[in-house]
């Protein structure tokens, strides 16, 4: 069984038929299907040729997430993250339970602080209802733009994170994109590169994070996620194995990169069954 912890509707043209098409070539049974709800004046137009929706519930909305799981029940598992900036965020998350049966909180992507207050109550929720929550983590960087932002960061950094997750022991959080798996390394190159290269050395804030909080999980989707652990296979064979229970299999694309990095290290079958399916099933289990 593999599971994809991260991807999202209608993402990089991939309509529905083409979505499950794409499931079946890469043999993924179930795919976490997320929302990404935030204002159009904090995303990158240039997100505007891969995403399906330019309205007020942002690029990618939670209505397509319904739609995709409508047509296909056994094969999504729904995920829908609220701006918790909004009023009426913890209710509209509460009515998405009850109707809908979401099971994820995601994908949060916000040019917010993680350890916002009101983000706070809106994870405190989450762990009631046992939601994980999968973040998403971007540093500033010098884009060459004025406007309509100089740069498109979000979360606020690794502090904010590991302030959200103290403050919230109850809660399992995913830790995604950029600026979180650039932390696997302790090269200071986390604000300077979004993919960085090179050895993975001792000291990383990953790691850190990791043996301190139980309630601390790895989406390993992306090309971050990809890039963290492909530039040094060595120690991420050796990572992979030490926290095998807290990692998860995951995509956030189309392609087969994690499928086949994950199949090229010569990892123990026991491990490969976690990160592919049984920590997805620990965090969400499918009655």
């Amino acid at each position: 069984m593999i599971i994809d912890a991260h991807n999202h509707p209608d993402w990089y043209g991939y309509t529905f038929d083409k979505f499950i098409e794409n499931m079946d070539e890469n043999n993924i049974d179930i795919t976490w299907l997320l929302s990404w709800e935030t204002p159009e004046d904090e995303y990158d137009p240039h997100y505007l040729y891969v995403t399906p929706d330019r309205t007020s519930d942002g690029p990618v909305s939670f209505k397509r997430c319904i739609a995709y799981k409508e047509k296909a029940p056994d094969r999504f598992i729904l995920g829908y993250s609220p701006d918790p900036r909004q009023a009426d965020a913890i209710d509209k998350l509460k009515f998405a339970i009850d109707a809908y049966d979401v099971r994820v909180c995601g994908e949060l992507k916000l040019r917010m602080m993680l350890d916002n207050p009101d983000a706070i109550r809106m994870y405190r929720f989450c762990g009631e209802k046992r939601l994980p929550v999968t973040v998403h983590i971007d540093y500033e960087f010098d884009t060459g733009y004025r406007y309509p932002r100089p740069n498109w960061w979000y979360g606020g950094g690794i502090d904010a994170f590991e302030r959200a997750i103290a403050t919230c022991p109850e809660t399992i959080f995913l830790g995604h994109a950029p600026g979180f798996w650039a932390h696997i390394s302790g090269d200071d190159q986390y604000d300077k590169d979004a993919y960085p290269t090179g050895k993975v050395l001792p000291g990383g804030k990953l790691i850190e994070m990791l043996n301190k909080y139980p309630n601390l999980y790895c989406d390993m989707s992306a090309g971050s996620g990809h890039n963290a652990l492909n530039r040094d296979r060595e120690f991420a064979r050796d990572f992979l194995i030490e926290y095998q229970d807290r990692i998860l299999y995951a995509r956030d694309y189309f392609d087969n990169i994690h499928q086949e990095f994950l199949d090229s290290l010569d990892l123990p079958k026991e491990v490969l069954d976690k990160i592919y399916y049984k920590n997805a099933l620990k965090l969400v289990p499918i009655d």
